[in-house]
């Protein structure tokens, strides 16, 4: 189980983030980057798994700048709920939400080599995260609603990435994904027979077959660039 700490932004921006630590020495650190619905049971359930898989895990709380404290479930209400705050903290002036981000890679950065995973909108943060932010060795977005359009699958990678889209997802098109394919042929992309969210296991689009091959070659991933 991990706990709640209070983290600091360049700007002097204060915000909680969910702290997971392993069991012994980590191997590195990781950056978990929420859906739209917080650092709720799911996301901390992540940190947690990736904790005892021996990595110091740092979860931050991406909407704090628009909505303290948000935790969410997977009813439509929930979602409507996220995608407002969602669009709210997407509103923000620059930076926004991305100095809070490298505010939790500083923070991982004290088990050595840090890499960053995130999920749904997560995922798209994660994506602009390798392109512009210090301190990373590694990323893997999953399924980030918005990085196959044009703006954002033409930005640049500075760090390793593999991206896991599944391909019944209706909020990334197949045919935005081949784009995106074709706009970064340095990117590792996996796509599976599933549809958005298929990591969850809180939500009915939850595909365990995905969900564990995805993981596996995540962890292989952050092994052979974090090592």
């Amino acid at each position: 189980m991990g706990q709640t700490i209070e983290l600091k932004s360049a700007d002097g921006t204060t915000f909680s983030a969910y702290v997971a630590e392993p069991s012994g020495p980590p191997k590195g650190g990781l950056v978990v980057l929420q859906e739209i619905f917080g650092v709720n049971s799911h996301i901390r359930s992540v940190a947690d798994g990736y904790a005892a898989d021996g990595y110091l895990v740092v979860a931050p709380a991406t909407f704090h700048r628009v909505q303290p404290g948000v935790e969410l479930g997977y009813t439509e209400a929930d979602m409507n709920a996220g995608f407002g705050f969602k669009t709210a903290a997407e509103g923000l002036p620059p930076p926004g939400v991305m100095a809070d981000i490298q505010a939790a890679i500083d923070h991982a950065a004290q088990a050595g080599k840090v890499g960053i995973v995130g999920y749904c909108w997560g995922g798209l943060l994660t994506w602009r995260a390798a392109c512009t932010l210090d301190g990373l060795s590694a990323a893997v977005p999953y399924y980030g609603g918005g990085m196959t359009a044009a703006a954002d699958a033409a930005r640049a990678p500075t760090v390793p990435v593999m991206v896991h889209f599944g391909d019944q997802d209706h909020w990334i098109p197949m045919d935005t994904v081949e784009v995106f394919q074709r706009a970064q042929p340095g990117v590792t992309v996996h796509v599976y027979e599933a549809n958005h969210g298929f990591n969850c296991d809180q939500r009915g689009s939850y595909n365990e077959a995905a969900a564990r091959l995805a993981r596996e070659r995540t962890l292989a991933f952050f092994a052979q660039h974090l090592s």
